[in-house]
């Protein structure tokens, strides 16, 4: 009983506030060739021919996962289904019959509330894995946490392109200039306390100590222009394997 409490699949949900217009954020999220530009979890999305007596609009998805490896899978999504306020919401369940994913099938839905100062911007999603109790380990410790925090550094990522105008490509490459910089600060800042340490006498004269702290200072100055504006999964309320991160969410005004 205990393993299947700990085992029991919690939906993710995210939640942003964009300082946008409902038609620019709708667009934004509705057309595929939008949509993938900007969500991590998908590498294309194509619609399919849509039938006639059905009113939802049918999907293929592929998501590269590295090593020549690809996931594909399919959906139905139907939006367009207005609330009070203004609020829209649009609802999807997805599928994969490709025996690699993980992903059997799953539901959710995003949902759009004015709010003063932009838009709120909510998705919740459920699925079901594959490969028994393997697969639910797998999910609950690695995947889960992994596909939540995707989930919301696109959020983000969407955020900064409709506020800032920086093109989701663009803050991929941000967000890989400031790791590698964090990184060489980490082996910069390592080699020499080690040499401090144990090699002392590779820190003497001048060249080796100022080319040191020359790469070092680049290191920083390209840490602080790229991170300026990156995406950042923590400025998204988030919800994922029964654990909550909250971030300070400021509606108006201000700089995120």
């Amino acid at each position: 009983m205990a393993e299947a409490v700990w085992l029991r699949r919690q939906p993710v949900y995210v939640e942003t506030v964009i300082r946008t217009d409902m038609e620019r954020l709708w667009f934004c999220t509705q057309r595929p060739e939008q949509h993938e530009q900007w969500d991590l979890r998908f590498s294309s999305i194509t619609y399919l021919p849509k039938e006639e007596d059905d009113p939802r609009q049918r999907f293929r998805y592929t998501t590269r996962i590295g090593f020549g490896l690809r996931i594909s899978g399919c959906g139905a999504t139907k939006g367009g289904i207005a609330g009070r306020g203004g609020e829209r919401k649009s609802v999807l369940e997805f599928w994969s019959d490709q025996p690699l994913s993980l992903i059997r099938r799953g539901s959710g839905y995003w949902k759009y509330t004015p709010v003063p100062g932009g838009i709120r911007f909510v998705t919740k999603y459920r699925y079901e894995t594959r490969f028994g109790l393997a697969g639910k380990l797998f999910d609950k410790l690695v995947f889960r946490p992994l596909i939540g925090w995707a989930t919301a550094w696109s959020f983000d990522c969407l955020r900064i392109w409709l506020e800032y105008g920086i093109a989701p490509a663009v803050s991929v490459r941000n967000s890989l200039r400031f790791c590698v910089s964090v990184l060489s600060i980490g082996l910069f800042v390592g080699f020499q306390l080690g040499a401090l340490l144990f090699k002392p006498e590779l820190l003497n004269g001048i060249v080796v100590p100022a080319a040191l702290n020359a790469a070092l200072g680049g290191c920083f100055f390209a840490a602080w222009k790229s991170g300026r504006r990156r995406p950042r999964a923590a400025n998204c309320l988030r919800s994922d394997s029964g654990a909550v991160t909250a971030a300070r969410l400021r509606y108006e005004g201000g700089d995120r």
